[in-house]
């Protein structure tokens, strides 16, 4: 049987499905894509139920902080964050990956989850890990 190519979203669809299956409290799970250009984050694939944020400008929300600062950042609690965009009532805490490419944010990825304080260091290392394996798609 010939192996069919992926595409660059389908690779990344197929992360995003696949940390969300496998890890418990990872309740959405999806990638921000720098738009050329510009210092705007786009929503690319992802799993788990629609947002309306598709657009994001750096700086705005936890993604556009991490984007911004250009190092991930991790709210356990986003009721408690005063610069937080919501995408659900059930999101409880939030922690964002930038990926980045010859200096450069091209992405990041992003996890919501439902639990307060479910995010560990370990948490943090597989998703790096994860970035740094997708950084050439972005």
């Amino acid at each position: 049987m010939e192996e069919q190519e992926w595409s660059r979203e389908q690779k990344l669809q197929a992360v995003c499905e696949l940390l969300r299956e496998q890890v418990d409290h990872y309740d959405w799970v999806g990638f921000y894509v720098t738009r050329p250009g510009t210092r705007e984050l786009e929503l690319g694939p992802f799993s788990g139920d629609p947002t309306e944020h598709v657009l994001i400008p750096f700086g705005r929300g936890i993604c556009g902080q991490a984007a911004e600062r250009e190092s991930t950042v991790v709210v356990q609690d986003v009721g408690a964050e005063s610069n937080y965009l919501s995408c659900s009532v059930n999101v409880r805490s939030e922690i964002v990956v930038p990926v980045i490419v010859d200096g450069k944010v091209q992405g990041e990825m992003d996890i919501d989850s439902h639990a307060l304080s479910p995010f560990t260091g370990e948490d943090e290392k597989l998703l790096q890990a994860v970035c740094e394996l997708v950084a050439p798609l972005l």
